[in-house]
């Protein structure tokens, strides 16, 4: 992270909060703000959410696949098995008791905020017992062929294996994500800005989903408040510096504010305070590891300008502290100058080769005072009788993280940490954006970023979060509409609901009415004994877990969605089906899916809709488009009859009467139209959106889904698997009664 010494200025990556006005002060254009019609109007692209890696980070659980828990057992009180865990989806666990192995089709889901669940030892120090269930002969079976009795499996089984932390299945952080350990109060230290070998305590003013307003402990005044990402490498546990061997003193700008005794008697009081309710050690888990670094003393680099983030200069390694930091200077060659020094490391956002700006069409700013009408870094080096940085000191120089021109965003204003706007990617160059701030009452110029950068968000952060976002005070689109006409391809239309008997569905209500309720829907249910279609193999959909829920909708539907792609013949045809799932008028949010399949690796972006309310008709469109019963999955339990019948139906049967080829030939040039009609020319082949392709990679991890042996063996051809809907095959609805 930067910050300037010399020059007092502090840059974005510090947080530090400016007086003077916010544009939050101003208008309430903000209030009236969406982001769907604002990009819908100007026919514009939200950044991908997947670039935002710390965004992704802190939408993570607590729990961690391959973790160990022990688990009640329903049908005999007082006895517990232990069960891993698969999969996480928000405060939902996907759970396989231990015993099972690679064998998924008995993995169930529970909520860790009502089932009974304990960390590994629990039942040792409160004498419980620990025995498989007793109506699960499988399990029971399976254990004794190979041990003669629980305990020799367990010490096996548990030998080596992470337990899931007691704090997070007990308790005030029960069932929390690693983001919301984070409280207001709690207190951290933060490593000092212009010397890496000092750290202070900081004290959680907020949280706002992971962006933390951190006050100096002994300094309240809200002027000197920092924002900070809580994976920021400056963040540290309290007591890290004494472990560590460093030293422990008020921030360095600020020292002089109050006396020594002030500062010592408040971070004894902070730390006596914190001790009674210390911050989990899981809040910093994913913080990444610093590399070591190669500057040495006088090399040359480039650098977005600290404090002023609207251009690139030249600045020179003037300090290294140790393998880890090193300190660069802004070059200024005026007498007067003020030293703007700022504390790096390897992976310091912002720091370039030198040529880079050059070798991306890029304008660097001369030093002040160099006389020369245009600057060259070669007659620079050899005027200031230095060398440049090797490249091998920047390593991921080029990493993009798949950022584009004139996709939209939200970021910090750079002069109003506290703040964030409307922003426009305007250029995307190796790693690198140059940002436009919307609805600002002063503009400002393009601000560059770093794609690693801890400031910048994806589209909705702001409001999932509840926090104010700076938004456009005037149209901007004033130009007529462009409307973009697509004859859409025919799809099967779903059997009327009102003609679903009521006494053969159970509907689950959903909970609109907490907060953030509408966003959140009630169970899936897999109804297992539904016609599956020509493109889901029955017997993995049987090994499906009976519901998936409740959680956030797009999760729950993630979850559901991947399972169904991992049961199909083909993952990859399914997953393209899944991408012609559309309504305009669903409010959706894009999620990234992936399908493995003859030993390569697709994925592809899905609308996935966000309301409870429109959860039904999503999962019945995808159950349209799969040619499969519109009650496979969905927010209705199907008991023993289906209300569409669909038990009737086979795959030969329905692939017979419902999809059959048709070849359209051209009329003859004999043929005479009538009414003035011309012949319809050929259809068009319509252009298909991307599938990425990438090779299947060997993964460390073993609790991922993968492919059942019952796979079919059919041969993928991404043109000829496809060419049905381009050669006439007529898609009917397969719940009307076949011609006779």
């Amino acid at each position: 992270m930067m910050t300037s010494v010399g020059g007092k200025i502090q840059t974005p990556s510090n947080g530090r909060v400016e007086p003077g006005h916010s544009d939050m002060e101003y208008g309430e254009a903000e209030m009236d703000f969406n982001w769907d019609e604002y990009l819908e109007e100007l026919g514009a692209t939200a950044a991908p959410h997947t670039s935002f890696k710390h965004v992704e980070l802190s939408l993570q659980s607590s729990f961690q696949p391959g973790m160990k828990l022990e688990v009640a057992n329903k049908t005999c009180p007082d006895t517990y098995w232990v069960a891993t865990i698969i999969t996480t989806c928000g405060q939902l666990l996907l759970l396989r008791y231990c015993g099972y192995g690679d064998d998924r089709k008995a993995d169930f889901w529970c909520d860790v905020m009502t089932a009974e669940l304990h960390p590994v030892g629990w039942c040792t120090q409160n004498n419980k017992r620990l025995q498989p269930p007793e109506d699960n002969v499988y399990l029971r079976t399976a254990i004794k062929e190979k041990y003669s009795d629980w305990t020799e499996f367990l010490i096996k089984e548990l030998t080596g294996s992470r337990t899931a932390p007691a704090n997070l299945l007990e308790g005030p952080l029960r069932g929390k994500n690693t983001v919301d350990l984070i409280v207001s109060g709690c207190v951290l230290e933060i490593r000092d800005a212009s010397d890496p070998s000092v750290y202070w305590a900081v004290r959680v003013q907020r949280n706002v989903g992971g962006r933390l307003c951190l006050s100096y402990v002994g300094l309240d005044d809200p002027t000197h408040f920092i924002w900070l990402f809580y994976l920021d490498t400056r963040l540290r546990p309290l007591g890290w510096a004494n472990e560590n061997q460093f030293q422990v003193k008020p921030p360095t700008e600020l020292r002089d504010v109050r006396s020594a005794e002030e500062w010592a008697e408040a971070l004894e009081k902070a730390s006596s305070e914190a001790l009674k309710t210390p911050l989990p050690l899981e809040v910093f888990k994913d913080h990444a590891d610093l590399p070591k670094h190669s500057f040495r003393t006088g090399m040359k680099l480039e650098m977005v300008t600290p404090g002023e983030p609207f251009h690139i200069c030249p600045v020179s390694v003037t300090k290294v502290y140790n393998e880890y930091y090193f300190q660069v200077t802004v070059d200024d060659l005026m007498a007067e100058a003020t030293s703007r020094t700022v504390v790096c490391h390897a992976d310091s956002p912002a720091i370039l080769p030198v040529q880079w700006c050059l070798k991306n069409g890029v304008r660097v700013e001369k030093p002040r005072g160099f006389q020369s009408q245009d600057f060259d870094w070669a007659d620079y080096l050899k005027y200031s009788g230095t060398e440049a940085a090797p490249e091998a000191c920047f390593p991921n120089v080029s990493h993009s993280k798949g950022f584009c021109k004139d996709t939209w965003l939200e970021a910090v204003n750079p002069l109003q940490p506290a703040e964030l706007c409307v922003a426009r990617i305007t250029q995307a160059r190796g790693r690198l954006l140059w940002l436009r701030f919307e609805g600002l009452s002063k503009p400002l110029p393009e601000c560059i970023v770093d794609v690693e950068s801890m400031d910048i968000f994806p589209v909705g952060w702001c409001e999932a979060n509840s926090y104010p976002l700076t938004a456009i005070r005037k149209a901007v689109c004033q130009s007529q509409k462009k409307i973009a006409v697509v004859q859409p391809e025919k799809q099967l239309a779903p059997s009327p609901m009102e003609n679903i008997p009521l006494d053969l569905c159970q509907p689950v209500t959903m909970d609109t009415g907490s907060v953030n309720g509408k966003y959140c829907c009630s169970q899936i249910f897999v109804n297992h004994r539904c016609f599956s279609g020509p493109y889901l193999n029955k017997g993995r959909i049987a090994e499906l877990p009976q519901t998936v829920g409740p959680g956030k909708c797009t999760l729950v539907l993630k979850e559901v969605l991947t399972m169904l792609i991992n049961s199909a013949y083909k993952p990859a045809r399914v997953l393209r089906e899944l991408q012609m799932v559309e309504d305009p008028k669903w409010n959706c949010l894009e999620e990234t899916l992936k399908a493995k399949y003859k030993g390569k690796s697709y994925r592809s972006s899905v609308q996935i809709v966000r309301l409870a309310e429109q959860v039904s008709d999503f999962c019945r469109s995808v159950c349209v488009r799969l040619q499969c019963c519109p009650n496979l999955f969905g927010p209705t339990l199907v008991s023993d009859n289906c209300p569409e019948n669909c038990s009737v139906y086979t795959k030969t049967k329905y692939t017979y009467y419902y999809g059959k080829r048709r070849k359209v030939g051209r009329p003859s040039l004999a043929e005479s139209t009538q009414d003035g009609d011309t012949a319809k020319s050929a259809r068009r082949r319509k252009k298909r959106k991307t599938i990425f392709v990438q090779k299947k990679r060997r993964s460390s991890v073993g609790y991922n889904n993968t492919e059942s042996p019952q796979d079919s063996d059919y041969f993928y051809d991404d043109d000829d698997d496809f060419s049905h809907r381009d050669e006439g095959l007529q898609f009917r609805d397969p719940w009307r009664k076949p011609p006779p």
